[in-house]
């Protein structure tokens, strides 16, 4: 599942939630606008868990060779979550492991052919897809470990859309005409 950069891997299927990909925002106020996606890994998915752990791992080892003085960080911050604990009101991340990607530049987004999408209702949060991230060490105000760096994905199928309600031209009917 990975490729030629052992930081870098090639999901399975996993579920995207909090899906920010077509227009960079900002997590907070001041902070710079980025394209964001945290991704729902299933428990049972052992290859990817592992090669995402695998890549995490490289990562570490370039940032305490390069970033951290040798040392690894008694703060070490990683990224895969376990949905079970650290999100257990909400049914779409049980059994599940998470993590949060982000990139300044755009992802790549393309359909189950490999065609580039260009429709931002065809690739939602909720929907099914492959990923393309690459994992690397980070160090900023004095928060130290390894983040998740968002390249590509791939629409595999659809799903159950995740959060907010969704409206339709249908919810308008003849009584509201003036």
């Amino acid at each position: 599942m990975t490729t030629q950069n052992p930081r870098r891997v090639k999901t399975g299927v996993v579920r995207l939630s909090y899906a920010n990909i077509w227009k960079p925002r900002a997590a907070e106020a001041g902070q710079e606008p980025k394209y964001s996606v945290s991704l729902i890994i299933p428990k049972t998915d052992k290859t990817t868990l592992a090669a995402i752990k695998a890549a995490s791992d490289e990562a570490l080892k370039e940032g305490i060779t390069r970033k951290w003085g040798g040392k690894k960080p008694a703060n070490l911050k990683l990224p895969l979550r376990d949905g079970d604990v650290d999100r257990p009101d909400d049914e779409a991340y049980a059994g599940a492991w998470f993590l949060n990607t982000s990139a300044k530049k755009k992802p790549l987004i393309l359909d189950a052919d490999r065609n580039e999408v260009y429709d931002e209702s065809e690739v939602y949060s909720g929907c099914y897809a492959r990923a393309i991230i690459e994992c690397y060490p980070f160090d900023v105000s004095g928060n130290r470990g390894v983040a998740v760096n968002l390249q590509a994905i791939q629409k595999i199928r659809d799903g159950e859309p995740l959060g907010g309600a969704q409206v339709s031209a249908s919810d308008f009917d003849d009584e509201d005409d003036i």
